[in-house]
């Protein structure tokens, strides 16, 4: 019996110690990120991004995303929720990653929809339908014709603004920016130039709740 309580005295410890050494890797890991993110605010804010919201607002959401990522397109509409619960508090700039195969095409005309005032539309239209035209986590430009037609847009002029130069230099600055923050998945967040500490819409709530606070 003694022996047992031993045993099970010293499995408590490890657990103990495991726990620990994982929260403190976890509050190191998040105090890196967000040195790296202060360190280079240039690359994590651009002023010409797509967003919502107030520039003036007192809390800036920084969001790296893949309109083919299926976590960006479940989060999108809470991330837009705790917007309206706080109007003119929360701004959202959205930045682009296109992780996926193929998603880089898709963003261009993402980004391009821009040019005739329909870009939120157009990212909505791309997130009801994600499961059209991304499949087996690729996706597949040429099935989002259909789901943009409905728009409005003139979608030959459409594509001629996704082809140009300016286009591509956008989303390989935003990728570039990515990398130089450190960001390998999406969708990433930033509040207020500070990462999650750890990944979750909780931690994303309570992190803008708490720059929320802070702005008082």
């Amino acid at each position: 019996m003694k022996q047992k309580n031993i045993f099970i005295a010293a499995a408590a410890l490890l657990i103990l110690v495991f726990a620990g050494g994982a929260f403190l890797y976890q509050k190191q890991h998040a105090e890196a990120a967000a040195q790296l993110a202060q360190q280079n605010m240039a690359a994590l804010v651009r002023a010409d991004a797509p967003g919502f919201g107030k520039p003036d607002a007192p809390v800036h959401i920084v969001e790296f995303f893949d309109p083919a990522c299926g976590t960006c397109r479940e989060f999108y509409p809470m991330v837009k929720a705790l917007m309206a619960q706080h109007p003119g508090q929360i701004r959202l700039s959205l930045r682009y990653a296109p992780f996926h195969p193929g998603s880089d095409t898709v963003v261009k005309v993402l980004e391009a929809s821009r040019q005739q005032g329909r870009f939120e539309a157009t990212l909505e239209a791309l997130f009801a339908r994600q499961d059209v035209w991304v499949q087996n986590h690729t996706a597949n430009a040429q099935l989002t014709g259909p789901l943009l037609a409905p728009l409005g847009m003139d979608l030959a002029q459409l594509q001629n603004d996704a082809n140009a130069p300016e286009v591509a230099t956008i989303i390989a600055r935003d990728l570039a920016d990515a990398k130089t923050l450190n960001v390998t998945m999406t969708p990433e967040y930033f509040v207020n130039g500070k990462p999650l500490p750890r990944f979750g819409f909780a931690e994303l709530e309570q992190l803008v709740n708490d720059e929320l606070a802070n702005a008082k």
